[in-house]
């Protein structure tokens, strides 16, 4: 197994780091209880520093008169304390706080000391500055050039499990030029990531990029990776006659791998399309239920002039009109091909299937495309796929390039990097290559419409804001890339104007509240922001918006 080194925290996962403030005084000697309200005299102010990947340390000397402690947290400054911890022991003197931190840039904290009488309110400290330091990333145990590492990025919904590909690695012993490998981590109850496996094709080929698509299921059991330029001439599931082959060049194909009690990974099957043709993609996108039951893949390049579901596959009328395939696995671990899907309305080039997106039943489907927008079908009781909208907002703005859906699948983001406007900011006017995304809401009758526009907040010609977009499970979390943003900052919410990294890369945040009404929480870069490095190629959050994933697929340190 190609092992893996662990730098700083994290690696992929652009999070946080903190300098401290104190305000409201107290100093060092914390709040003092002058009030004549009942608890101890004193409450000391808590330390505050990093321990661990997204985990707020927080330290102090006992106050001689209290029995036990409460942490308190102002989430944003102005939202007002309340707990976050219970009852902290008298003597325990620390106390470990994992929160999403590009969520915390303002937070407050501060600790409450307790006896029998009541509590005492201590100073409280601020997060402040770049958060810069405690951004870690994770790098290949024997990297080498153009490995892609970071190329896609998929966190299952608790966020413990988290597999990247690097379709340009060339096998444990290079010796398979850009065969690809996917590596999961986990994450254990102390926050804490470790390498759990590397997988690559059972048939690995040179050039045959596995690892360029993945997707995860809910409780990160089950794994779909894509190798879209794989050139079996097999078709369907498990088709015998996987070997090694160049009879179809790019085909491609998707392998399936299931992880047991024991933590090791199996491959469960390998997919090929229904009607393998020579440079369909078949793999290059990928989405699976929360289940893992229901796996969607697009052949973006696929020929046919087929519409709707299940047509003639055979006829290949339409060049790059692009196909989706739905596959299903029954209760025995068996998959199978249920659905060909194609638009109502096939035209040549439309490469439909660029991007695809489920929700978390599986029974809502986005689809992205190059040339006419993103699309949203329903699948009914029987099994029947149909085409609910098309949504399109301009060919050449490339809108569809990126689509992502909340789990109720009642939200629908979708990206559009090469949108033109000069606006930045949220709900702009909607006028080079700067990039937007756009978030869609279904109503109950299945009526969508447009609820927002975004634009970065220093958008720039050839930003390319909106080549990957993820959402929370709830669709009140986005976060949107720019790979090719060329700000210099390093961490969260840095100086936007220095544009002297080319390319470096930048992701936004934004948040929707109660009320509908999104905002950008956070401006986020790496660590070691440097010319070309792709930051925010790939982007993967969890289902509560807890843990950020973001992938650099060109970054390259020796570290």
């Amino acid at each position: 197994m190609k092992q893996h080194r662990f730098l700083g925290s994290n690696a992929l996962c652009a999070l946080a780091a903190f300098l401290l403030t104190a305000c409201g005084g107290g100093g060092n000697n914390g709040g003092d209880n002058d009030n004549g309200n009942p608890g101890p005299d004193t409450s000391p102010t808590p330390a505050l520093s990093f321990s661990g990947i997204k985990t707020f340390r927080f330290t102090w000397s006992d106050a001689s008169d209290a029995t036990h402690y409460r942490l308190l947290e102002n989430p944003d400054g102005l939202s007002g304390f309340t707990p976050v911890s219970g009852d902290i022991p008298q003597g325990t003197q620390v106390y470990e706080h994992r929160v999403p931190l590009y969520a915390r840039t303002n937070a407050q904290y501060l600790l409450q000391s307790c006896n029998a009488t009541g509590c005492t309110d201590s100073a409280s400290v601020a997060v402040s500055g770049s958060l810069a330091n405690s951004i870690g990333y994770f790098k290949a145990g024997s990297m080498d050039a153009g490995d892609r590492f970071g190329g896609k990025v998929a966190l299952s919904t608790d966020g413990n499990t988290l597999a990247v590909g690097a379709y340009g690695e060339d096998e444990n012993d290079n010796s398979v030029l850009n065969s690809g490998a996917v590596y999961v981590f986990t994450r254990d109850a102390d926050g804490g990531w470790s390498q759990q496996a590397y997988l690559t094709a059972s048939n690995a080929g040179a050039f045959d990029s596995f690892g360029f698509s993945i997707a995860l299921s809910a409780d990160g059991g089950t794994l779909a990776v894509g190798a879209y330029n794989e050139d079996s001439n097999a078709t369907g599931v498990n088709d015998s006659n996987q070997g090694n082959n160049i009879a179809t060049n790019d085909a491609g194909a998707v392998y399936v791998f299931t992880r047991g009690n024991d933590a090791t990974w199996e491959q469960q099957a390998y997919i090929k399309a229904s009607n393998t043709d020579e440079g369909d993609f078949f793999g290059y996108a990928l989405a699976m239920s929360g289940d893992g039951n229901t796996l969607a893949v697009g052949a973006y390049n696929e020929d046919s002039g087929a519409t709707g579901s299940n047509g003639d596959g055979g006829d290949n009328s339409s060049f790059n009109s692009g196909a989706v395939y739905i596959f299903i696995r029954d209760n025995g671990g068996e998959w199978s091909h249920s659905t060909y899907l194609k638009t109502n309305d096939v035209f040549a080039n439309r490469q439909f299937g660029y991007s695809v997106s489920l929700d978390q039943d599986g029974n809502t489907l986005a689809v992205g495309t190059i040339a006419s927008g993103a699309y949203v079908f329903t699948r009914d009781e029987s099994d029947a796929w149909s085409q609910q909208i098309n949504l399109d907002m301009g060919v050449a703005d490339k809108f569809g390039k990126s689509v992502a859906l909340s789990a109720d699948g009642d939200t629908l983001a979708v990206g559009a990097h090469q949108e033109d406007s000069g606006a930045t900011g949220m709900s702009g006017d909607e006028a080079n290559d700067s990039g937007a995304a756009y978030i869609f809401s279904r109503d109950g009758g299945g009526n969508w419409s447009q609820q927002a526009y975004f634009k970065a907040s220093n958008a720039e010609t050839d930003d390319w804001f909106g080549y990957s977009i993820t959402l929370d499970s709830s669709g009140n979390t986005l976060a949107v890339s720019a790979f090719r943003e060329a700000g210099a900052a390093i961490g969260l919410n840095g100086d936007q104007s220095n544009n002297s990294a080319s390319r470096s890369g930048a992701v936004y945040v934004f948040t929707r509240n109660s009320g509908g009404e999104w905002s950008q929480q956070a401006y986020v870069k790496a660590s070691n922001t440097d010319a070309d490095d792709g930051f925010g190629y790939s982007l993967s959050l969890s289902g509560d918006g807890g843990t950020l994933a973001v992938g650099a697929l060109s970054e390259d340190s020796n570290a």
